[in-house]
């Protein structure tokens, strides 16, 4: 006999060899009982059947050595076995100890030195999809479908995905893509991996559960995919249920958190009672006590209160605050209004956004906001909604403490193994996009100027009103940044060995950032263009081309900023006087930047609640 152990995992083919009478005799003496003793094949080598008890067995059964003993808990062991079971077409690795299975396991492939004990139920049924190939619907919330849940799903293709939905060649082009990719790696049943816990537990249909995963006192996984590993496993905890979900490596999900139609990637923590449905949360997000509906969440979103609703919204870099609420009805017509929060953005506690909008990168919102803003040519803003009106503080975000402090914090929290990451990450504050975006924000503000003049109390854009003095300090904070930015471009030239005017064009015009990769948008229409052509022919190939993009994201971004930096300072090309020029304005730039860091820091200890030891630590580690 030979059979093939987990598919989805490695591992050698066991053979296998038909039991002998002694060994029949021993197991029906043990309480066993067959269907047909002639279809239970064992290891031919380290067989034991001294070590099972009490087991009825149905259909199709292989089971492997029973030779070692298995760390059922820190520092105590337990001989594998077998013991107090009903099995149906089930296949058990080598070295495994399952006991006390409450009504059956059925049609299940279980790998090497798994533990599996208090188990209720554990099968594969007809039409089983493992959450492999779901069509869910995210920002639309009564959408019909624009993001497929699949294994090889990261941010950016999932980013890519939705913003592209409209465009019905590439949509097609990319469910082939899916579907082909599915077709190609999805079991013929249930399966369970290598080195996998799972105690205290109710139920587990049609999910596949890969290496190292521990699942400690869940109630349901059903159609679900667990895509642990021994260098990053997953943790399933009490009361969870999960269904028609895949769950990346080195996440968590406990304490009666509940997940319909997600997907959870890679280093994310749900927990508390969180609550999702058609929602995908990528790289490092953490999701406690509220509720997503609808919701697109990048990488390092956070929401930890329990009145706390994200819906019909696409975020990253994010933290919302308690009671943060997001309303998709915008009339009548039902929940078909979304909005996007650009990287970085937080909610104050208390605040209302109504959809449609979008919020521009590193804004800050606070109170209840009604008349659907749209701020993305204006970002680091703040947006305060106050008795029906909403203020917008242009550029104020630059030139604070809480900024300075997200900056750095999001790549010290990255909890993926570096030798192994899905999604690609840029913790870059300023690039292309939200230069470009502050480079929009600071013509907005001069038009503004321009026209309404400079002897006014308050300025007006889309229903916002701006004080005369908080739009003269956003043109301030936006030129300190633009200063800023271009200085460190110098300096990364120089490092990547970038001499003078590049040579290659990429990089120029506008920038996107797709869920926490920021590229040229004329790479992701060539992306588009391959796709739709047939020219990358897997999905591997497509976030292959993403890495790519990735890996040149140093050139791209130098020929973005040799235009730039041309052009604010109306030059045809860079000298080393121009050099000299824009080193003094960055240090200059940078020196005031730090001074209103400290400055915002000082704001706070005065409010009282910030130890002098505490604000002396921060000043002294301020630098950028």
């Amino acid at each position: 006999m030979n059979d093939q152990s987990n598919p989805l995992t490695e591992g050698s083919t066991q053979t296998y060899r038909s039991l002998t009478s002694s060994e029949i005799s021993t197991l029906e003496s043990n309480g066993c009982w067959a269907e047909s003793w002639d279809n239970v094949g064992v290891a031919e080598d380290g067989f034991d059947p001294g070590y099972i008890h009490r087991v009825r067995f149905y259909g199709n059964i292989r089971i492997g050595k029973l030779q070692e003993d298995i760390e059922v808990t820190k520092g105590f062991f337990c001989h594998s076995g077998i013991n107090d079971a009903t099995l149906r077409n089930v296949t058990i690795g080598n070295n495994c100890l399952i006991e006390r299975i409450g009504t059956y396991i059925n049609d299940y492939t279980i790998g090497d030195n798994c533990y599996i004990v208090n188990l209720a139920t554990m099968e594969t049924t007809e039409g089983a999809s493992y959450g492999d190939g779901n069509l869910i619907s995210v920002l639309d919330e009564a959408g019909d479908g624009n993001l497929i849940v699949f294994r090889k799903l990261n941010s950016q293709l999932a980013a890519y995905m939705v913003n592209h939905y409209s465009d019905p060649d590439l949509r097609n082009a990319l469910r082939r893509l899916i579907i082909e990719e599915i077709t190609r790696t999805i079991p013929e049943r249930g399966c369970i991996g290598n080195n996998v816990k799972i105690v205290n537990t109710t139920e587990i249909v049609n999910s596949v559960i890969l290496d190292g995963c521990e699942i400690s006192g869940a109630t349901r996984l059903s159609d679900c995919t667990i895509k642990s590993n021994i260098n990053s496993s997953v943790f399933i905890g009490s009361n969870v249920i999960i269904e028609n979900s895949i769950v990346a490596d080195g996440s968590s999900i406990t304490d009666g958190a509940r997940m319909q139609d997600c997907f959870v990637g890679e280093a994310c923590q749900i927990t508390n009672g969180f609550t999702a449905s058609q929602s995908v949360f990528f790289a490092n997000t953490v999701m406690a006590n509220g509720e997503a509906c609808a919701a697109f969440c990048g990488p390092f979103s956070a929401s930890h209160h329990k009145s706390t609703l994200l819906i019909g919204g696409q975020f990253s870099f994010y933290n919302a605050g308690s009671a943060t609420n997001f309303s998709n009805h915008a009339y009548k017509m039902g929940p078909i209004h979304w909005g996007v929060l650009e990287r970085g953005t937080k909610t104050a506690s208390g605040s209302y956004l109504l959809m449609p909008a979008r919020i521009g990168a590193f804004s800050v919102v606070m109170g209840k906001l009604m008349g659907h803003p749209h701020t993305d040519g204006l970002p680091f803003s703040y947006l305060i909604g106050e008795n029906g009106r909403t203020w917008l503080v242009p550029g104020h975000n630059i030139a604070t403490v809480g900024l300075y402090r997200d900056i750095r914090k999001w790549p010290m929290r990255d909890m993926r193994p570096k030798e192994n990451q899905k999604s690609i990450i840029n913790f870059d504050w300023l690039s292309p996009f939200t230069v470009g975006e502050i480079l929009r924000g600071k013509k907005i503000l001069e038009n503004i100027l321009k026209v309404s003049g400079d002897d006014v109390a308050e300025y007006h854009y889309h229903g916002m009103c701006i004080k005369a003095s908080s739009l003269q300090k956003g043109l301030h904070y936006y030129d300190i940044a633009l200063k800023l930015f271009m200085g460190r471009m110098l300096s990364v030239a120089k490092d990547n060995g970038f001499e003078g005017k590049p040579t290659w064009q990429t990089g120029l015009g506008r920038w996107n950032d797709l869920a926490g990769q920021l590229l040229p948008v004329t790479e992701e229409q060539r992306l588009t263009d391959d796709i739709k052509e047939g020219n990358l022919e897997t999905i591997d190939d497509v976030n292959e081309r993403f890495a790519e993009i990735g890996v040149n994201y140093t050139r791209y971004e130098w020929a973005w900023a040799y235009r730039m930096i041309t052009e604010y300072y109306e030059i045809k090309s860079i000298t080393e006087d121009d050099e000299a020029r824009i080193t003094d304005d960055y240090a200059t730039a940078r020196e005031e930047w730090l001074e209103l860091i400290k400055k915002d820091a000082e704001k706070e200890f005065k409010l009282g609640d910030v130890s002098k030891e505490t604000l002396n630590d921060f000043l002294n580690k301020v630098s950028i």
